[in-house]
This record gives C-alpha cells, sequence and structure tokens, in this order.
C-alpha cells in the first residue's frame, strides 16, 4: 500500500526566495560565507529554523500560519551580509531588506499589511527576545536558537558562543 502525504504549496514563500533581490542578497551572504567556519545562513538553516518553528507552535498550541512561520524564517537572515559589509546589525538590515522584497511582491502573492508586520517584527526581535515578544516574534527566536548543532560542530571548540547558548545534546 502507497501512502501518499498531503502537500501544502507555499506560494508566497517559494515568490519570496525567487524575487530578484531575496536572491541578490541570498547570494552575496553565500559567497561571504564560503570559507566560513562557524555556522553558516544559507537555506539548510533557514529551513531548520522554519521546520522548527513549526513543530513548536504546535506542541506549545501556539495559532500560527504556517505561511506565516516560513516566510519569517527564509527572511530572518537575508540582512547578514550587511553585517559583514558594513557592520549594520542582520536584523535591522534584514527588516529593510524583507520590506523590501515583501512590498514588490506581484500582487497576487502579498501579504496582508498585519501579515507583513508580524513577519517584519519576527525578523527584527530574532537575535534578542523582547519581554513582551509576539508569538512569531518568540517562534523565530526560539528556533533560530535551537537549529544550531553545536554538538556536531567541527568548530565548536573555537565558537564564541557562550556554554549556556550551544546546544550540546539533543532535547526535544
Amino acid at each position: 500500500m502507497t501512502i501518499l502525504l498531503e502537500t501544502e504549496r507555499m506560494d508566497r514563500v517559494n515568490a519570496i526566495v525567487s524575487h530578484p533581490v531575496y536572491k541578490e542578497y541570498y547570494e552575496r551572504l553565500e559567497g561571504l560565507e564560503q570559507d566560513r567556519v562557524f555556522c553558516r545562513h544559507q537555506m539548510p538553516h533557514l529551513l531548520d529554523t522554519a521546520r522548527i518553528a513549526y513543530i513548536l507552535s504546535l506542541e506549545q498550541g501556539v495559532e500560527v500560519e504556517k505561511e506565516l512561520i516560513y516566510a519569517a524564517a527564509v527572511l530572518h537572515d537575508i540582512g547578514k551580509s550587511l553585517q559583514y559589509e558594513k557592520k549594520i546589525p542582520h536584523e535591522i538590515a534584514g527588516a529593510e531588506i524583507a520590506a523590501e522584497i515583501l512590498d514588490s511582491l506581484p500582487e497576487d502573492m502579498r501579504f496582508s499589511g498585519e501579515e507583513k508586520r508580524r513577519i517584519l517584527t519576527a525578523v527584527r526581535g530574532h537575535r534578542k527576545l523582547r519581554e513582551d515578544a509576539e508569538p512569531l516574534e518568540r517562534l523565530l527566536y526560539e528556533s533560530d536558537k535551537a537549529s544550531r548543532m553545536c554538538m556536531a560542530c567541527p568548530a565548536e571548540p573555537v565558537c564564541n558562543w557562550s556554554k549556556e547558548k550551544k546546544n550540546m545534546e539533543i532535547v526535544i
């Protein structure tokens, strides 16, 4: 017997990652991190972050639309190249780039004003958790940190993350 899993199209998320501005910044970052020994910020990390955030939303009973989780996750590190090049914190640069991308999506792919606000708040808040963080912001913060497998990283001994931040064991 063959079991077919129902898949869900994420047309708006796909519109983000195929957007020329997204591609430009993604490729710049990929080039800048080509020889990086520490955590990189490419699609495996972005999708791990999205998947963990979605699982956390289900486990914690946090009602956030899956497509918003994935949109925020694929956008959360898009400003990283500007942090390397111009010393602009990547959550600030990323929110600006994300706004440009979201504002210029084809009309039938656009997020509502409220959806856009939530995505940008999550991108801005993914590095330091605010006390009054919104649900998507909190999910992105937690999943971004949980996505790092420090225990299996060859660069862990020289990483500047504190021991408290490093993921040194599997936690479920």
